[in-house]
């Protein structure tokens, strides 16, 4: 597996595609149809979505596409964004690398359009102060909560297979984070894995202790997902949403008291909980999928495969959309 620390580091191909990216406005490069805009744009988005939630909160979309109504819907993680992409209730989301690979594998229509840098230290895999888990070989014979098809399942596999067990050692408890948390509090799974905010809100008030976190085990990039008809008929929209999603996260990072405020206000969590979050968060802006890209998020198709946890392989770049700009790019 790719480390996050070559993730990072953009090649030259990629370096090209991002290149191109902000200056294919001042560059003329349009795409077909690139001036037509849609009647209205239906934003999915989750408590871990940060550009999301300040691009909600600056309006920014609204002001620039005033003739545009713009909606947005929150989901509990990924895979039930995903659900809603697939049927169609929903035009734009974001979630970790799992989902969009389970919604493939299932048949979905969706395409990746654009995605954050890795961010190894936003997950982590939680037992009680007092629990004899010390390993990640100590996962073996354990009941272990995470939402099924998120992030959290893939650090799971990975944790499992760094220690040298097989899937079948444990017992994975599928539920989404809300139930995971319960369950995992009164002591019905051994186990938990989850991601940040959640993971940050329940150290504010219940003792946990960190087996391990994503760090050496999984990247967790963010990838931004549409419908093909979608991104095909208004790149614009594409592009002006890239623009202004790495416009919050650049807000993030100069105005971190401000934006803990606000996404404490949106999300409902306190602003210690925000705070920790924010604090383990690197850098995000968003760019066009890279090669580099693509062979990461194949890796892990590849994995979650060849552990018969999807039920057919799949062909990331089948399910990725570029503009012709960055096509060129990551094609040279």
């Amino acid at each position: 597996m790719m480390s996050p620390l070559s993730l990072l580091s953009l090649s030259r191909r990629a370096l090209l595609a991002s290149t191109l990216f902000i200056l294919w406005p001042a560059l003329g490069l349009a795409a077909p149809g690139a001036g037509e805009l849609p009647k209205e744009i239906r934003i999915g988005f989750q408590k871990s979505s940060v550009n999301l939630t300040l691009l909600k909160h600056r309006h920014a979309l609204e002001q620039q596409l005033k003739d545009v109504k713009v909606s947005w819907f929150e989901f509990t993680a990924g895979p039930q964004m995903l659900e809603a992409l697939s049927v169609g209730s929903i035009d734009f989301a974001t979630t970790g690398e799992p989902p969009p690979i389970f919604a493939q594998s299932a048949g979905s229509n969706l395409v990746y359009v654009g995605a954050e840098p890795a961010k190894p230290g936003v997950s982590a895999i939680l037992v009680k102060p007092e629990s004899p888990i010390r390993t990640l070989a100590d996962l073996k014979g354990k009941k272990i909560a995470f939402q099924k098809g998120s992030s959290a399942h893939y650090h799971v596999l990975r944790a499992v297979q760094q220690a040298g067990l097989q899937w079948t050692d444990i017992t994975p408890v599928y539920l989404a984070p809300a139930d995971a948390r319960a369950a995992f509090e009164r002591g019905s799974v051994d186990v938990w894995a989850i991601w940040d905010p959640y993971w940050a809100a329940i150290e504010q008030n219940t003792p946990v202790r960190v087996v391990a976190t994503g760090k050496g085990l999984v990247n967790n990039l963010s990838h931004y997902l549409s419908s093909r008809s979608f991104a095909d008929r208004y790149p614009k929209v594409i592009q002006l949403l890239f623009e202004e999603l790495t416009r919050s996260d650049s807000f993030v990072q100069k105005n971190r008291d401000e934006a803990v405020a606000i996404i404490a206000a949106s999300t409902g969590l306190d602003k210690p909980t925000i705070a920790s979050f924010l604090e383990r968060r690197p850098r995000s802006p968003v760019v066009y999928l890279t090669q580099n890209i693509i062979d990461e998020q194949q890796r892990v198709a590849d994995n979650f495969y060849q552990q018969k946890l999807i039920p057919k392989a799949v062909n990331v770049r089948d399910a990725v959309w570029l503009p012709p700009a960055a096509k060129i790019a990551v094609n040279q």
